[in-house]
């Protein structure tokens, strides 16, 4: 059998793949990496196509398809997220992504993005709290300790230059593991024994819990003035983490409107709920925190541009390197129309 022609291969980055650039480039170097392209891509929001992500939901959790395009490059990300799999010894989230070519619509990258979603969902957080967070804010309260936690965690040291994390979890191993990765990562790890312990003297407030049901993580009175919510948890119709309250006292951010309130936070609130798209903070359309004692919050859903942005960076940082197979997953006949004939002329010899 004949061997691929060069238009048939598309590099394909592995898990394995993956975690070698992330050792070989360090992670919080990634998490800037990320963070930069998101941003870039942020200012240049108008440009791109833009859809709620087109979910299928069951009693057991959701499959959505997270499809943009900025005119030349097309991307869309598959992604699951199902609460029980925990449980059952599975990822709660599992996800890959493909970049193409506009002009003619040949992938030009594939790529796990289990791995890659945690670590642009963390760039994004500490991206926008850049301009959301109070001046100064050195101490972060992580309420949700799973598989994102030590991410958000350094994305915030590494972006917006937080020294102290505090933890807390409704499972008490979920935070000793999470402290346990972030020993000797550069930041002051204090476990506490309720949410209420995690929020004291904490200027960032981040919210990530999976349960596919509304439950009050913060209540209306643990929120004091001039603190940040990146809330980042839910992300699905019927899955809250705040009181009602917090919103209405807080300056509320999202990505976009029409995704945000099927799944985000302010889906409690009424259609009209008054909110500012990050991106026109971004581009200095809009003020972000405009007084100290205001509270921010971001109210976070995941949007396919920062998916777009992350394979955007995956695949310039693999240019070059040994960090991708190339995958034959295009068929590409010597003659466009007769790929009958390719078919027939790779049967096997006897």
């Amino acid at each position: 059998m004949s061997q691929p022609s060069d238009k048939a291969l598309v590099p394909f980055v592995s898990v394995d793949h993956m975690m070698r650039l992330v050792h070989r480039t360090g992670l919080e170097e990634v998490l800037r990496g990320l963070a930069d392209y998101i941003e870039a891509d942020f200012r240049r929001w108008e440009l791109f196509d833009k859809t709620p992500r087109v979910a299928s939901h069951s009693a057991e959790g959701v499959i959505e398809l997270m499809p943009t395009s900025d005119g030349e490059v097309y991307g869309f990300k598959y992604v699951n997220g199902h609460p029980k799999n925990m449980k059952e010894g599975l990822q709660t989230v599992t996800a890959f992504g493909l970049l193409a070519d506009v002009g003619n619509g040949y992938p030009v990258l594939l790529s796990e993005m289990t791995l890659l979603t945690a670590m642009r969902t963390a760039a994004t957080s500490a991206m926008v709290a850049k301009y959301l967070a109070p001046k100064g804010a050195t101490t972060m309260a992580m309420i949700g300790n799973g598989a994102q936690s030590e991410f958000q965690s350094l994305a915030m040291k590494a972006i917006c230059g937080i020294d102290t994390v505090r933890l807390w979890d409704i499972d008490p191993a979920a935070t000793a593991k999470c402290a346990a990765n972030l020993a000797g990562q550069g930041l002051r790890v204090v476990p506490c024994a309720s949410a209420e312990q995690a929020i004291e003297g904490a200027q960032i407030l981040t919210t990530c819990t999976a349960d596919k049901q509304c439950a009050t993580i913060l209540s209306d009175n643990m929120v004091g003035p001039g603190v940040h919510i990146n809330a980042i948890g839910g992300d699905c119709p019927g899955k809250t983490e705040l009181a009602p309250g917090i919103l209405t006292r807080a300056g509320v951010f999202v990505e976009y409107p029409p995704q945000s309130r099927i799944e985000g936070e302010i889906q409690q609130m009424p259609q009209d709920f008054p909110v500012t798209e990050i991106w026109e903070v971004i581009a200095g359309r809009k003020a972000g925190r405009v007084k100290p004692d205001q509270i921010t919050l971001f109210d976070s859903v995941g949007f396919a541009i920062e998916d777009f942005s992350a394979l955007r960076y995956v695949r310039d940082r693999i240019a070059g390197t040994d960090l991708f197979h190339p995958l034959d997953l295009l068929a590409d006949p010597d003659d466009p129309r007769d790929l009958f004939g390719m078919v027939q002329r790779a049967a096997p010899e006897r």
